[in-house]
């Protein structure tokens, strides 16, 4: 996902912010996708860096329970950390399975969106837990690391209403920036707010259901296997999760519907979640505007499903641009399509059973001679129960798609073979996961303080 982005101007500036920031005497710091791998910063800001180019396409891993989550995002931070002090690949795949766990963990047990919290409050203990683990730090020192980490990144729901600016994309980066220096504070013996979680002025007593509300955060016994990783999903198309079986219904729908100027309206009938964060729902004018920011407009299903319905597809660049969402014909169908709650499948999205949870939606299209067609899709074509799995072949090919035009194909075979190796690499070779584009990149020419 972060090849495709690196030109983009949020990825350009975090880069260069990152640069203005050397590592510490003696460490080898954290490389920025990019940029070759000789060239370090120090790893809060190499995970600061990396991680709004992985988030900036919203194009990477997804899980979605009582809350929101993008797993990947506490890679960059534990990648960094792993380069900085010269570990191995075993113990990066540790520290990543630790983060996904905690993550999914958390999303599973604790609502945020209800309280408009912003779900970097997981990712900041996730990605803190995952150095932790990659640390092999006693739990004490994590414990700390972990509360300071709430602390501080527990933020509102804004960064995703309204005009959605590229923060949504530096928000967890900062999450990730600030785990790698709540661990590094813990490790030289100072403490948190604590009991960060449960303490009277805590998170849970202020923040979400008050000093008598019980969570369950189910996480694996010591000597079991962490499996959390395999309950999240792909992303096949450049946009918000729940979006993506909607994408693939309206690519399905296309021909059956024909005339798209026939279209008198188009109600998508879906969950609580999807109707009010990307759905009519949410009461944001935005949704339907045709100068609305690109993160703007990857939140908002109308949008998406008018432009999936006309081109049959779904691009992470042509999709977006301004001349593509001002389109006439766009414009008209867009504000012709809207979302309603359906209990049904909002009991599907909640639903623990695999088989029967669902993000997707039931879709009556009605004509202006009153004629309706009417269609359904439960999951995304790439989703372990849908159409067209991913497998291993499906994300190398989104990685080729992603990168070509970017990375030279020589770089783009030495990536993957890296990669590919991940558990056996030595700590010299951790520095191979990264990418460089040719030609090289250019400075974006912004000032800052750094």
């Amino acid at each position: 996902m972060a090849v495709a982005s690196l030109g983009r101007r949020p990825v350009t500036a975090a880069r260069e912010q990152a640069l203005r920031h050397a590592p510490a005497p003696g460490r080898a710091g954290g490389t920025v996708f990019g940029l070759p791998p000789d060239t370090r910063v120090s790893p809060e800001w190499a995970a600061w860096a990396n991680g709004v180019a992985v988030r900036d396409l919203d194009f990477h891993d997804t899980y979605l329970a009582a809350d929101y989550s993008h797993p990947g995002d506490n890679i960059p931070p534990i990648l960094a950390v792993a380069q900085h002090l010269g570990l191995g690949g075993r113990d990066l795949v540790r520290g990543v399975a630790t983060g996904y766990e905690i993550q999914v963990a958390l999303v599973a047990g604790i609502c945020l969106h209800a309280h408009r919290i912003d779900h970097i409050a997981h990712l900041g203990p996730s990605a803190a837990a995952g150095i932790g683990t990659l640390l092999d730090l006693p739990t004490e020192t994590v414990y700390q690391a972990v509360q300071q980490a709430l602390h501080t990144t527990t933020t509102t729901r804004q960064s995703r209403k309204g005009t959605i600016s590229s923060w949504k994309a530096y928000a967890p980066a900062f999450a990730g920036k600030t785990a790698v220096e709540a661990v590094d504070r813990a490790m030289r013996g100072e403490g948190a707010p604590s009991p960060a979680y449960e303490g009277e002025d805590g998170f849970i007593a202020h923040l979400l259901d008050g000093p008598d509300a019980r969570y369950v955060v189910s996480l694996p016994a010591a000597g079991e296997p962490r499996r959390a990783i395999l309950d999240t999903y792909t992303k096949e198309h450049s946009a918000e999760y729940q979006s993506q079986a909607l994408i693939d219904l309206a690519r399905r729908l296309g021909p059956r519907v024909g005339d798209l100027s026939r279209v008198r309206s188009i109600v998508i009938h879906t969950s609580h979640h999807t109707h009010h964060v990307i759905g009519s729902g949410a009461g944001d004018p935005e949704k339907y505007d045709p100068t609305a920011t690109r993160e703007t407009l990857d939140h908002s299903v109308p949008y998406i499903f008018a432009v999936a319905l006309q081109d049959g597809d779904w691009h992470h660049e042509r999709s977006y641009t301004p001349e593509r969402a001002a389109r006439p014909d766009t414009v008209a169908l867009w504000q012709k399509i809207s979302t309603v709650e359906d209990g049904e499948w909002t009991r599907r999205y909640h639903s623990t059973d695999p088989k029967e949870k669902a993000f997707g939606g039931r879709v009556v299209v009605e004509f202006d001679d009153g004629a309706t067609l009417t269609d359904e899709i439960a999951v995304a074509d790439a989703h372990p129960l849908g159409a067209r799995p991913f497998g291993r072949a499906e994300y190398i090919a989104k990685f080729r798609r992603l990168a070509e035009g970017v990375i030279p194909t020589a770089e783009q075979d030495r990536f993957l073979d890296t990669a590919i190796r991940l558990p056996d690499l030595t700590p010299d070779e951790l520095a191979g996961l990264t990418l460089t584009p040719s030609p090289p990149l250019t400075p974006g020419g912004t000032e800052g303080i750094f």
